[in-house]
């Protein structure tokens, strides 16, 4: 079958995509409001894109035309910082999609325990085992939607806080500690399975 995303409503096309580009990590991003309000929201259209300099880029959909306070607050202070979910973290990540009001903070509505960065505003998640404090350095409007449109940001990473416990020799990452979770279609997420190499 073939289908013309112009032909689609825009539930059919996330539908579509969210269970087509399959497993995605998922980028817990906390920033804080110009008012100093602390924000943490989970983003699985999230991704590395670069490493000479590091960058990484999420994308937030404009809910009935209007920015996430993620969005706001990143445009306004030009910081965010990545929190890399793990699989004892789950129940905490999607407390913190609830939507709640701009002058609530997510850290305490999840129980979670807000550490201060080292260079940028936003707070770091002290119960996140890696964690990667960034500065933005472009975002890019996606034009003629259905719904509302989104933006996509592109962050350059300068510093990373990464636990002992995950790290192995030669900037290696323990995957067996780390555990990781990935962001799968509708309410399901999924762990590591089997992991297979091929040499290039």
């Amino acid at each position: 079958m073939k289908f013309n995303p112009i032909d689609l409503e825009q539930t059919d096309i996330y539908k579509l995509l969210t269970g087509i580009v399959i497993p995605r990590p998922i980028g817990w991003i906390s920033t804080t409001s110009a008012d100093g309000i602390h924000n943490l929201a989970p983003f699985s259209y999230f991704n590395a894109v670069g490493d000479d300099p590091p960058h990484v880029m999420f994308s937030t959909v404009h809910t009935n035309k209007s920015y996430k306070d993620t969005l706001n607050n990143v445009l306004a202070t030009k910081q965010f910082v990545v929190n890399m979910v793990t699989e004892d973290l789950v129940e905490q990540m999607n407390m913190t999609s609830k939507p709640i009001d701009a002058k609530e903070s997510e850290f305490e509505l999840a129980g979670l325990t807000p550490i201060a960065s080292s260079l940028v505003l936003p707070p770091r998640v002290k119960e996140c085992k890696i964690t990667m404090e960034c500065e933005m350095v472009h975002h890019y409007q996606l034009e003629n939607s259905k719904t509302g449109g989104a933006t996509i940001v592109i962050g350059k990473i300068i510093l990373f806080h990464i636990d002992e416990s995950v790290l192995l020799d030669n900037f290696k990452i323990n995957l067996e500690t780390y555990k990781p979770i990935a962001r799968l279609a509708g309410s399901n997420y999924s762990k590591l399975g089997d992991i297979f190499s091929i040499k290039r």
